[in-house]
């Protein structure tokens, strides 16, 4: 019985896994479109030192069999070779892609949302879709967007798509933060009311916008100095009333970072951020050290205790619970790996994950408001937001 008692915690983790953990709902069938029917939709790319991405990520854009749309590529300020990429791909398709050279970074703008709002001030489209330049798109996803937009009577409809993971250091740490997104937003394709604001999210990577809704939001003027811009857009529109669905799509492939040192430089510049912009009353000044603990506590005291125990001689209660609560980490990262289509082997080297994990998060806590990523150092205000203060209220 003490054993049972002493494991309850990670018996609660697996079992809110199960019974809450749900992927958002797929899209629709594709749609078929009558001539001059289909929306104009404005793809806006934007990049910066994209040079590795670019170029597959437009090509799998332009071989869309949607009949309406155009590609904006806004350059930003990049130092590489990114624009010369575009530019070949416009001189071959000239009628589809586009190069907007960016202007310089204004104070108080971070350079996605920038990059965002110089493409939609260019956009021709009913439609404007945001989408990364480190994404695939399969050739019916934009159809079966606009079409699911369509159907549903969307404002804005935004993708969680596939995570590409194919070095080590991806299949160990992606699904640390991806299941830790999911513990927070635990059904995120369920639509949100105006006071559940809180816990809306929305994928950056895919984000397609009706413009009249986009307009009366202030775009990504909206969120100019955030450094987790879609989430902060999803809990816009949220409470402003706007109808935001979130839908699943194998179609839509991302690889956000290649290597661990890309790996610590992304997720360092975000999650302390994004954790404080999600929590609210008295648990904001605690968010973080609680964070920590809690983090610890459920994924290195176990396996620091089998050491331990076999050390000192205490084969016991402590070597038994030390085996039993490993034994249920691995069981829950290996199910974590493989809903994100990993290999459920790497849920063996959890504490490595966790260890590096914990890394991160006190790297991005510890830096707080400094911020550097591709090349630009940013300092964020000191007081984070937590209340969403564009969009109308309701």
């Amino acid at each position: 019985m003490e054993l049972f008692l002493l494991s309850i915690p990670w018996l609660c983790v697996g079992l809110f896994m199960a019974l809450f953990f749900r992927n958002p709902r797929g899209l629709p069938a594709p749609s078929s479109w009558e001539d001059g029917e289909a929306p104009l939709v404005s793809i806006v790319v934007p990049a910066r030192n994209e040079e590795a991405n670019i170029g597959a990520c437009v090509s799998s854009l332009a071989a869309s069999d949607y009949p309406a749309f155009e590609i904006l590529v806004v350059d930003d300020e990049s130092q590489d070779s990114t624009a010369e990429i575009v530019e070949s791909l416009s001189a071959e398709n000239p009628s589809r892609v586009r190069l907007i050279r960016g202007r310089p970074l204004p104070d108080g703008w971070f350079g996605k949302p920038w990059a965002c709002w110089q493409g939609a001030e260019v956009a021709r489209g009913d439609l404007l879709l945001f989408t990364d330049a480190d994404t695939l798109h399969a050739p019916d996803l934009l159809g079966r967007t606009v079409g699911g937009l369509r159907e549903e009577g969307a404002d804005v409809y935004t993708l969680i798509g596939r995570q590409i993971m194919d070095t080590f250091w991806e299949r160990l740490l992606q699904p640390q933060f991806f299941m830790l997104l999911a513990g927070r937003f635990p059904r995120a394709g369920t639509p949100k009311k105006p006071h559940q604001w809180r816990h809306a999210i929305a994928n950056g990577q895919y984000l397609l916008f009706r413009r009249e809704v986009y307009e009366a939001l202030g775009g990504h003027e909206a969120v100019a100095g955030e450094v987790v811009e879609d989430l902060r857009l999803a809990q816009l529109l949220v409470r402003g009333g706007w109808k935001l669905v979130v839908r699943g799509a194998e179609g839509l492939q991302t690889r956000m970072y290649s290597s661990l040192r890309g790996l610590v430089e992304g997720w360092s510049k975000n999650v302390a951020t994004a954790g404080r912009q999600t929590t609210s009353g008295w648990l904001l000044p605690i968010i973080m050290p609680l964070s920590l603990a809690v983090g610890v506590t459920l994924w290195l005291l176990p396996p620091a205790t089998l050491p331990w125990a076999l050390a000192t001689g205490n084969q016991g209660t402590p070597l038994l619970w030390g085996a039993l609560t490993t034994g249920f980490g691995v069981l829950i990262w290996s199910r974590a790996s493989a809903l994100m289509k990993g290999n459920p082997l790497f849920g063996l080297l959890y504490p490595l994950g966790s260890v590096l994990a914990g890394y991160i998060f006190l790297r991005s806590w510890w830096r707080g408001t400094r911020i550097q990523w591709k090349g630009r150092s940013y300092e964020m205000p000191r007081q984070v937001r937590t209340r969403p203060s564009t969009g109308s209220e309701s």
